[in-house]
């Protein structure tokens, strides 16, 4: 049963990945926008990422532990417990001519942009999609090993 913790581990970690790329391009796509339902411009969305116990390797490493006060070690997985919005302040663009331009105040003639950096964005896509495929080599290595254990009971 310890065997497949191995698939659990890696494929939650392929779906929290997953969903980070999907928050992360939500904020790319997002970057222009100015007036969301509520007025006002969209809001970075930061993934939550936490950890996930998988199974309980307390069986297979009982007998190699060198550490009595703990016996066992834990599979941990990831996933992701929800979105949350970025609080930092907008991007304040100065166009005076823009409808969308504050009248008054310390901002004036400067529109409320997105709080968003698409170069912080895409370097956020590019580790989570390093991450994707680092587990997707660990399903297939394991994988290939279960096909191993499998010939030599032939």
């Amino acid at each position: 049963m310890g065997f497949f913790n191995t698939f659990d581990v890696a494929s939650s970690g392929m779906t929290a990945q997953r969903k980070m790329m999907d928050v992360t391009a939500a904020n790319i796509a997002n970057v222009n926008t100015t007036e969301t339902a509520d007025g006002t411009p969209f809001r970075r969305m930061v993934a939550v990422v936490s950890q996930k116990q998988i199974g309980d390797f307390e069986s297979e490493f009982q007998a190699c532990s060198f550490d009595d006060e703990n016996p066992g070690v834990q599979a941990q997985g990831a996933e992701v417990v929800g979105v949350a919005a970025d609080g930092s302040d907008f991007r304040w663009v100065y166009d005076p001519s823009n409808p969308k331009a504050q009248k008054e105040g310390e901002h004036k003639g400067y529109v409320a942009m997105p709080n968003i950096n698409v170069i912080s964005e895409m370097t956020n896509m590019m580790m989570a999609s390093r991450a994707f495929e680092a587990n997707a080599s660990i399903l297939d290595a394991s994988k290939s090993m279960a096909m191993k254990a499998l010939e030599i009971g032939k």
